[in-house]
């Protein structure tokens, strides 16, 4: 099954594929990324992600990964809220991973939060693996959603649990036209703004247009291997949380 989102690319008038792109759109915005998620989200994010990992509470992971980890805040937060032994962060973006480290740094946190750089669509790890995984914001910038999922699937323990984070698209009215508007205007105007990088913000609103959310998602999880997905709205359907168990 392919999808609309593995074409779209952060940079149009660039060379290379959407995996180099988005790794170097990270790059570009890492310094001002955390700011900008919080004003872009008005800090919602921070309840969808404190949900999003308590859902993996009954399961009580000890060894998990985090696609996708960015600055680190999800595996941080999730740390905070399970105490698995440890958790690996992975990403392609050195810049996103450079903050990241700065922050478990700080937080003295090296034994038990590791970061390194790693492909989400070729995981370096073997299968059955991990007891849970998690991407928060991630997995709509998979160059091949199948791919990366289906690796999520390989390297979990069987009865594992995926946990996906993901922005998705209101369809209600009035909430789908002020999510528009809000979208597709004022936060590329704010990410300018603030990082000096205006395709990155443009990005985003397509990004999260073209992604196949809800049951179309689930769809997938399904074909890869999963044997059941949870589809969770949050928020009027600005944010869905997914649980997809091995």
């Amino acid at each position: 099954m392919s999808n609309g989102a593995s074409t779209l690319k952060p940079y149009k008038s660039k060379e290379g594929g959407k995996k180099e792109q988005v790794a170097d759109m990270f790059n570009n915005i890492s310094h001002k990324y955390d700011l900008l998620n919080r004003i872009m989200t008005m800090r919602i994010d921070v309840i969808w992600r404190k949900k999003a990992i308590r859902s993996l509470q009954s399961i009580k992971p000890q060894l998990m990964l985090d696609v996708a980890t960015g600055t680190g805040d999800f595996a941080i937060e999730s740390l905070r809220i399970l105490k698995p032994k440890k958790i690996i962060g992975i990403d392609i973006s050195q810049g996103m991973l450079n903050v990241a480290k700065e922050k478990i740094s700080k937080k003295g946190l090296e034994q038990k939060l590791e970061v390194q750089l790693a492909d989400s669509e070729n995981l370096p790890f073997d299968d059955n693996t991990f007891d849970a995984v998690t991407v928060a914001f991630g997995v709509r910038n998979f160059e091949n959603l199948d791919k990366g999922l289906s690796e999520i699937n390989r390297v979990l323990k069987p009865g594992g649990k995926a946990v996906i984070l993901e922005l998705s698209n209101p369809t209600a009215f009035p909430i789908k036209q002020l999510f528009q508007l809000y979208f597709h205007k004022f936060i590329p105007a704010i990410g300018k703004l603030i990082s000096k990088d205006s395709s990155a913000y443009s990005y985003l609103p397509e990004s999260v247009a073209k992604f196949p959310d809800g049951k179309r998602f689930a769809a997938i999880t399904t074909q890869v291997g999963f044997k059941e997905t949870k589809v969770r709205p949050q928020t009027f359907g600005f944010c869905t949380i997914y649980e997809a168990v091995k």
